[in-house]
């Protein structure tokens, strides 16, 4: 780093009023989780895994239970990462508190599991039973 380079850095400090402002990407307002029942038979395993047959669905278990966590953009999202309805946003958002969140880190850190895909829940699946593929073999 040269010395002019060095001079046109600036030191931000980040706090819960700007941290959106400087999140790449926004990238709460890019997915969506939804809490689902714990999956514990073969055919819970399996409509799960049907789930995660689709693009931009993930899956995945933390503190507070079993989430679907679904990619997709809120369609208020302006290209300069504000929100286009902010004064009446609804109020799950109003409620979403930044004080740490993605931007501080991952939020796959705190997960106990994680399933990116089909691959990842069909390993873990075929691994917690035993049967799992024999359902497709006939004798």
């Amino acid at each position: 780093m040269t010395d002019l380079d060095k001079s046109s850095v600036i030191d931000v400090v980040v706090s819960s009023d700007n941290k959106c402002d400087l999140c790449e990407g926004s990238k709460c307002c890019n997915y969506i989780t939804q809490a689902i029942d714990t999956p514990r038979s073969i055919d819970e395993f399996d409509t799960l895994l049907w789930q995660l047959t689709h693009q931009n669905v993930q899956a995945y278990k933390d503190e507070d239970g079993w989430f679907l966590l679904l990619y997709t953009t809120c369609q208020f999202l302006q290209s300069d990462g504000r929100c286009g309805i902010y004064e009446t946003r609804p109020q799950m958002c109003r409620d979403y508190t930044n004080d740490y969140c993605e931007y501080d880190a991952p939020a796959e850190e705190g997960f106990e599991l994680f399933f990116d895909g089909y691959q990842s829940l069909l390993a873990y699946c075929q691994k917690r039973f035993k049967k799992w593929d024999k359902r497709f073999t006939s004798d």
